[in-house]
């Protein structure tokens, strides 16, 4: 049972995680909206870069995106606290738990799409912000990215009612 209970933890640490970034993101929207729209303008990368044809410069562009971000946090968190709350309901049998897993799996993977994708590859590589030495949010988005991946692959090993 006490797989199951830190599982839970995880899933929840996850959700709370997601919950504080979209509240500071709509909270304090200018601070992280000028990233968002730095990297999308590509006003940092390096002069003269062959990538620049890709660059938006339309702020109507850069708040859609910034909106979708923060609409995607608030779902990944969302979905990890329904999904923590649906495991500790069937914590008690490993069958059940097994179950209940989906919730959960949904709001992990969301998560890692978000920054893996998001920021990492289209982010980072698509508008170039390893290029940025002020506006790389690279690192971030990776430790995020591993979390939420090792955090998912230990909620889905199988449990069983012989665990501790």
């Amino acid at each position: 049972m006490y797989t199951r209970y830190s599982k839970i933890a995880l899933v929840w640490a996850a959700a709370l995680f997601a919950t504080l970034v979209a509240f500071n993101n709509l909270t304090d929207y200018g601070s992280n909206f000028a990233f968002v729209s730095h990297v999308l303008s590509m006003d940092t990368t390096f002069p003269d870069n062959q990538g620049m044809w890709r660059a938006l410069n339309s702020p109507a562009i850069h708040h859609s995106a910034y909106a979708l971000i923060i609409a995607t946090e608030s779902l990944v968190a969302i979905l990890c606290w329904m999904g923590g709350y649906r495991l500790l309901r069937s914590a008690k049998d490993a069958e059940r738990f097994n179950q209940a897993k989906g919730l959960a799996i949904v709001g992990l993977t969301l998560g890692v799409i978000l920054w893996f994708t998001g920021f990492i590859a289209i982010g980072g590589e698509w508008f170039l912000m390893w290029q940025s030495k002020i506006w790389n949010g690279q690192q971030g988005a990776f430790r995020f990215t591993v979390i939420l991946g090792v955090t998912m692959i230990y909620l889905n090993m199988p449990d069983t009612n012989t665990q501790s």
